[in-house]
C-alpha cells in the first residue's frame, strides 16, 4: 500500500511497481487494479496508461486497451520532452490493438505514422487479414461463396483472444451463407447484430433475405420495409421488398384459382411467379409442388414429376413433394419407382402412417405388376362387364386354341392364360380378390389354376361346333385325363389331383358331404366331371 504522506507522484510509481509484479506473475486483473490506481494517483501521466493497456490486451479487453493508449499518446505528444521516447512504442501498441481487433486498415495508417517504420513482422499480420478479406470480397461477387467463407475464416483467425468479427465481416458471411443455402448460420448471424444495433439497415435486409429464401414472403417484407425507413435509399431493401410482394400476391391469387377448380388460371399463376426470382428456393419449391398437385388434378402426371422434381432440386426434404411423385408415378403405373419415393419421404418423416400406408398400397402394385395381367390378356379394360368379358374370351379361345395353332408352340400358353383369365373376371368375387389384391397377401389362396369348373363347357361346344351332349375329341383329353397337352392340366394335378380329384373335388367340397351323391352340377353335361 502506498503511504498516504507520499506525493502524488510517488504513490503512483509505488502502484505502479505493484502493477508490474502482478502483470510478470499473470495477475492480470489486480495489475489493472494497481496501474488504475497509478493513473488515479497521477493521471497526467502516459506510462502508468500504457502499462495499463498492456494489461488489458493480455485479458482479451481491446477497447479498453485502445482507449488507454489513445489516451497516452495525446499526453506524451503532449510533453515530447519528457514523454517523446513512449510515442513511437504507443503507437507500435495501437496497431496492434486495431489489428487484433480487425481494423486492419486503420492498423496501417497507425504503423504508417511511425518513424521509423515498424519492422515487416509488426506489421505482417494486419497486411494478412487486409489480404483475406479483399479474397473473399471477390470470391462472394463472383459467387464463389465456399472459399469467400474460407477467406473469411482465415482473416477471423488472426483476431485477437475473444475479439467478435468486425460487422462488414459478419455481414459478409451472412450473405455467403444465404447464397450457399445454410439459413441457420446466416439468421443467427443477422439476429446477432440485430441484438446489437436493431436499427442496422443491412442486418435487417440479411434477416428479411433468411425469410424470403425460407419463403416467408410476408415477414421478409416487414424486414425490408423497415430496412428502408432506417435508409430509404437501400437498393436491395426496395428490390427485394418489390419481389416479395410480387411472389405473394402471386402464389396467394394461384391458390385462390385452386380452390375455386379454375385449375387453368391456377396453373398460369403459378408458372408467372415462377418467373419471378429463380434465386428463391423457399417459395419456388412450393410453388413447383402447387403447380404439380395442378397438374395431378388435371391427369398431366408427366408435368407433375417434373414440377416434383424441380421441387426437390431446390429442397430435397420436402416429403409432400415427395408423396406427390408417388401417386404421379403409380399413375403411370411405375409402382417400383413409387415405391422408391415413398421410403425416401419416409426416410424424411418416419413418423408420417399414412406415408406407411401407402407405402404397403405401393408395394402391393409392384407385386400385382408382376404378376399376369388378366385384362390385358383378354384385350378388355378394368371396367369391363361380364358381357364384354365373356365375348373377349371366346373370340381369343378360338384364336388360341392349340388344335387351330399346330405349328405355334405358344399357342397352349395363350390358350391357358385365356382360361385362367376368364376363369377370375367371370367370377364376381375372384375378380374383386384380383384387382384388389388381397390374393398376393394370401398365399394359400392364389389364382392361376387353369381352366376350371367355373367355365361352362358348351361355350367351349358352340365354339368349336359342337352341337348336343357329345364331347368334342379335341377336350376329350383335357377333362378325362389322356391325349391332349393339357392331359396334366385338367385330367392330372389339378383336375384329377389335389385340386379336382383331391382335396377340393374328390375330397370333402365335391366327393365329401357337399356333392356325394348329388350328380353332376347344374349346366354341365354329363362326362365332364367324375365325382
Amino acid at each position: 500500500m502506498a503511504d498516504a504522506s507520499q506525493a502524488p507522484g510517488e504513490s503512483a510509481e509505488v502502484y505502479k511497481s505493484q502493477g508490474n509484479e502482478f502483470y510478470k506473475s499473470g495477475s492480470y486483473g489486480k495489475a489493472i487494479d494497481s496501474y488504475t490506481k497509478a493513473v488515479e494517483a497521477d493521471p497526467e501521466n502516459p506510462i502508468y496508461r500504457g502499462n495499463r493497456s498492456m494489461a488489458y490486451m493480455q485479458i482479451g479487453v481491446y477497447e479498453r486497451a485502445l482507449e488507454d493508449c489513445s489516451k497516452s499518446l495525446e499526453l506524451s505528444q503532449q510533453k515530447p520532452d519528457e514523454f517523446g521516447s513512449n510515442i513511437q512504442k504507443t503507437l507500435l501498441r495501437i496497431g496492434k490493438i486495431q489489428t487484433a481487433l480487425g481494423n486492419y486498415d486503420e492498423a496501417i495508417s497507425t504503423f504508417a505514422q511511425m518513424s521509423p517504420p515498424p519492422s515487416a513482422g509488426d506489421m505482417q499480420v494486419a497486411y494478412e487479414m487486409r489480404q483475406y478479406i479483399a479474397q473473399a470480397d471477390a470470391m462472394a461477387a463472383g459467387g464463389n461463396v465456399k472459399l469467400a467463407q474460407y477467406a473469411i475464416s482465415g482473416a477471423e483467425k488472426l483476431l485477437g483472444l475473444n475479439v467478435t468479427p468486425p460487422r462488414k465481416w459478419r455481414l459478409l458471411k451472412g450473405k455467403c451463407y444465404v447464397e450457399s443455402d445454410d439459413l441457420d448460420q446466416a439468421a443467427t448471424v443477422a439476429v446477432n447484430l440485430l441484438r446489437e444495433d436493431k436499427q442496422d439497415s443491412d442486418a435487417l435486409v440479411l434477416r428479411g433475405r433468411v425469410l424470403y429464401a425460407q419463403g416467408d414472403n410476408a415477414k421478409a417484407a416487414t424486414h425490408f420495409m423497415e430496412a428502408l425507413r432506417v435508409d430509404p435509399d437501400h437498393k436491395l431493401a426496395r428490390e427485394l421488398l418489390k419481389a416479395s410482394r410480387e411472389l405473394e400476391k402471386k402464389k396467394n391469387l394461384g391458390n385462390d384459382a385452386f380452390k375455386r377448380g379454375d385449375l387453368q388460371t391456377a396453373l398460369e399463376l403459378y408458372s408467372g411467379a415462377l418467373s419471378i426470382d429463380n434465386c428463391n428456393k423457399g417459395t419456388n419449391s412450393k410453388l413447383y409442388s402447387n403447380r404439380a398437385t395442378v397438374n395431378m388434378r388435371l391427369n398431366r402426371f408427366e408435368d407433375a414429376i417434373e414440377d416434383c422434381d424441380a421441387a426437390l432440386e431446390l429442397d430435397p426434404d420436402f416429403t409432400k413433394v415427395r408423396r406427390t411423385k408417388a401417386r404421379a408415378l403409380g399413375q403411370l403405373e411405375k409402382w417400383d419407382e413409387a415405391v422408391q419415393e415413398f421410403q425416401k419421404a419416409i426416410e424424411v418423416d418416419p413418423s408420417d402412417s399414412n406415408l406407411r400406408a401407402e407405402l404397403r398400397e405401393a408395394e402391393l402394385e409392384v407385386k400385382k405388376a408382376k404378376r399376369k395381367d388378366y385384362y390385358k390378356i383378354l384385350g378388355v379394360t378394368k371396367s369391363a362387364d361380364e358381357t364384354e368379358i365373356k365375348r373377349a374370351y371366346r373370340k381369343l379361345a378360338l384364336i388360341h386354341h392349340p388344335d387351330k395353332n399346330p405349328d405355334d408352340p405358344t399357342s397352349h400358353e395363350k390358350f391357358k392364360d385365356v382360361g385362367e383369365a376368364y376363369e377370375v373376371l367371370s367370377d364376381s368375387q375372384k375378380r374383386a380378390r384380383y384387382d384388389s389384391g388381397v390374393d398376393l397377401q394370401d398365399s394359400s389362396d392364389m389364382y392361376g389354376g387353369g381352366m376350371g369348373a367355373e367355365i361352362d363347357p358348351s361355350v367351349l361346344f358352340q365354339m368349336f361346333g359342337g352341337g348336343g351332349g357329345a364331347v368334342p375329341h379335341e377336350f376329350m383329353g383335357q377333362f378325362g385325363g389322356g391325349g391332349s397337352p393339357f392331359g396334366a392340366q385338367f385330367g392330372g394335378a389339378q383336375f384329377g389331383g389335389a385340386q379336382f380329384g383331391g382335396a377340393q373335388f374328390g375330397g370333402a367340397q365335391f366327393g365329401g358331404s357337399q356333392f356325394r351323391g348329388q350328380g353332376r352340377p347344374r349346366g354341365h353335361p354329363s362326362g365332364f366331371y367324375s365325382y
